[in-house]
């Protein structure tokens, strides 16, 4: 049956986390490709070996020094750029590549632009795409993203760590080959590259809803974007007791060294004086580092990451016990009560227990990082604090910290070095803290911008969508399709008239090539002869062949009967437009990387974007039209014990909720085909290019 009820009303928890965390990454349906795991692999070889330059951000041309820019290109084979999140290969990097494929490097890295080098084949073109593509993204895989941070290796597969709530995202996968390229460096099994069938942002998958609300803790400091994106205002209500935590001033120190040896000196104070201590750390390295410190110090930690994920539970529940000490990454999302005192165990000891936490303070949360987002730094404040107990909490900083050396370090270590202050002496300030909450807010508007732009992107594709998913769902829907169909046909015989008989009448005409054109479309040469159109003007020819497409196609409709016609009208236009649109799909997606290598630098590759993307859109409609038209009135319908033939976006349930299994199965077949005519598979291509091989 098709889905028919609209999308009325959504109600989203955790709001923040789906609609603006997640939103950076569209939803995506796919399908296994074509093998590549040993270009992958071939790849990761040479990019193992590459000589990388790690810069915090691409200085602005008008900063760049000639001389530093020469050294780069001959003394590195990468620089990666960590505030924009992208690497690109130098020269020397590219004259590597080309050789260890032994190709030319102009043939490699020729038409960056899309443009096909002169010359090549079709065959060298994708392969050399192919190779510029695994290439770039084994090159992201080496200098962007770091094991236990971004992801964790288990039972030989690669497993994506959410970067807000520290947990394992089993079942997802990074697109475009990224995933491919992490699994060639980690040596497990590459597995086989995905297809998209369908792709969606969240954002405007929840623009479809009529209504849509949310909840969540920490939604004030996004409420100019989900007003912008969304159209959603935020609204604050009340804690239901007053909140008592005490936030305390962030503390900052000139290395991470100093700052850890502070923080595991500020645990074991207040694990003497029994008070529960929660740590919150960005990334699962770093919670087993410290764990690993405290061990040191005689201090038994539990350690809350995606590692340990299956005893959440029992962690959580032993968080808020006298002098217990819990390293949690990214608590974020977790959206779990810390009861003080521990669990009740029905022992009459938990209330003790209880109190004695509220007269120390109650519990102290510890910050070893500042996150990019301001929500998740007051997601862990927030664990403490909770029904109007009290607590505290306090920020441990250092300049070398991911966000201090992105978005903020050079002016602060300008302070810091005016000061005077070795590693393990902080600054205490409000000032400095501000300074940091600037930082912060100026990545919260670097990452609106990227949301923002990858938007404006899919906004482009989301018009094809809806035009393309409407006209399944007719489809589906039984609509009549007979005359859509004839419409097509009429349109195309226009073309070829058009392309042979293009004036009333005249030498110029080439009747031959139009009757076998023609005859391509529909059967013809036995009622049809060129004798028949020579005399008539092109108009005329025409109204006749446009009669004769009507007639045949209703003795194709009177042999095979109605329903069965009915039938493969629609086995037809489904099969060709979801092949077609996988493979428009994978064009807008080569135009996306093709336009947006420097998106944030040039925002106006959107218009580009658009541009092209309603020409291509206009290729897909075209060769929809001719695909079916060329397929109509030459292949038929059989009846055989098998499953159903689906589509790939049929399998993947786009635009449809599924159907019963029938007991037996549509296939298309046809009658004798000539080597030059449709294949009846519905592919589109000559019989000779396809089954006729």
């Amino acid at each position: 049956c098709v889905q028919r009820q609209p999308l009325f009303y959504g109600i989203v928890d955790e709001v923040d986390n789906l609609l603006i965390d997640e939103a950076r990454t569209p939803l995506i349906i796919s399908g296994p490709a074509e093998e590549t795991g040993q270009l992958y692999k071939a790849a990761d070889e040479v990019v193992n070996r590459f000589k990388m330059k790690v810069l915090p951000y691409e200085p602005p041309s008008s900063a760049r020094n000639e001389e530093e820019e020469t050294a780069l290109e001959t003394e590195y084979d990468a620089v990666a750029y960590e505030k924009e999140h992208y690497v690109r290969p130098t020269g020397r990097g590219q004259d590597r590549l080309a050789r260890a494929f032994h190709m030319p490097p102009e043939d490699l890295f020729g038409g960056e632009g899309g443009e096909e080098s002169h010359g090549l084949s079709l065959e060298e073109a994708k392969k050399r795409n192919d190779i510029r593509s695994i290439f770039r993204q084994s090159l992201n895989a080496h200098a962007l993203f770091r094991r236990d941070r971004d992801y964790v290796v288990e039972n030989g597969e690669v497993v994506i760590v959410d970067e807000f709530t520290g947990r394992k995202m089993y079942g997802r996968r990074y697109s475009e080959g990224l995933h491919q390229a992490i699994e060639a460096k980690e040596h497990v099994k590459v597995q086989r590259e995905s297809l998209t069938y369908a792709t969606i942002t969240i954002q405007n998958y929840f623009r479809m809803y009529e209504k849509l609300a949310g909840m969540t803790g920490t939604a004030a400091t996004e409420a100019e974007e989900f007003f912008k994106i969304y159209k959603l205002e935020v609204t604050t209500i009340p804690t239901h007791r007053p909140m008592v935590r005490q936030d305390l001033s962030d503390q900052i120190y000139k290395t991470e060294e100093g700052k850890f040896r502070a923080v595991v000196k500020e645990i074991k104070r207040l694990h003497e004086e029994q008070i529960p201590v929660l740590v919150g750390t960005v990334s699962i390295e770093k919670s087993e580092t410290l764990s690993g410190m405290l061990k040191r110090q005689g201090i038994d930690a539990r350690v809350l990451n995606a590692k340990e994920h299956t005893k959440e539970g029992e962690i959580i529940a032993h968080a808020g016990e006298p002098g217990a000490v819990t390293v949690a990454t990214n608590m974020a999302g977790r959206g779990v009560d810390i009861i003080l005192g521990g669990s009740p165990d029905g022992d009459g000891k938990w209330q003790s227990r209880h109190d004695k936490i509220i007269s120390l303070g109650g519990l102290h949360i510890i910050g070893t990082e500042r996150h990019e987002a301001r929500r998740i730094d007051n997601q862990l404040r927030g664990r403490a604090g909770r029904q109007g107990d009290p607590g505290n909490s306090r920020f441990y900083i250092s300049l070398e910290d991911d966000i201090m050396r992105r978005f903020g370090g050079d002016r602060m270590k300008t302070v810091m070095g005016w000061v005077g202050l070795d590693e393990d002496t902080p600054i205490e300030n409000r000032m400095i803290t501000g300074a940091i909450t600037d930082v912060q807010k100026r990545v919260e508007g670097y990452h609106f911008d990227m949301r923002k732009h990858l938007v404006e992107y899919d906004d482009v594709v989301n018009k094809h969508r809806e035009l393309i998913y409407e006209e399944r769902r007719k489809i589906l829907s039984g609509a009549d399709l007979k005359s859509n169909i004839l419409s097509m046909v009429a349109e195309e015989l226009k073309n070829v008239i058009a392309t042979h008989a293009p004036g009333q009448y005249g030498e110029n005409r080439d009747i031959s090539g139009l009757l076998a054109d023609v005859n391509v479309i529909m059967p013809v040469a036995s009622v049809l002869k060129a004798k028949d159109l020579e005399p008539l003007s092109s108009r005329e020819i025409e109204d006749k062949l446009s009669g004769l497409a009507v007639s045949l196609y209703d003795q194709r409709e009177k042999d095979m009967g109605a329903d069965k016609m009915r039938l493969l009208e629609r086995l037809v236009m489904l099969q060709i437009i979801d092949r077609l649109w996988i493979e428009h799909l994978t064009a807008m997606e080569h135009m996306r990387l093709q336009a947006g290598w420097q998106t944030l630098r040039q925002v106006r590759s959107v218009d580009a974007y658009k541009s092209t993307g309603y020409q291509q859109f206009q290729t897909l409609l075209q060769t929809i039209r001719h695909d079916v038209v060329y397929t109509i009135y030459h292949v038929g319908i059989v009846q055989k014990e098998a499953k159903q033939p689906q589509s790939p976006m049929a399998k993947a349930g786009v635009g449809s909720q599924g159907d019963k299994k029938p007991k037996t199965a549509a296939a298309v077949a046809g009658k004798k085909v000539g080597r030059n005519d449709p294949c009846p598979c519905g592919s589109g291509k000559k019989y000779k290019h396809c089954h006729g091989k």
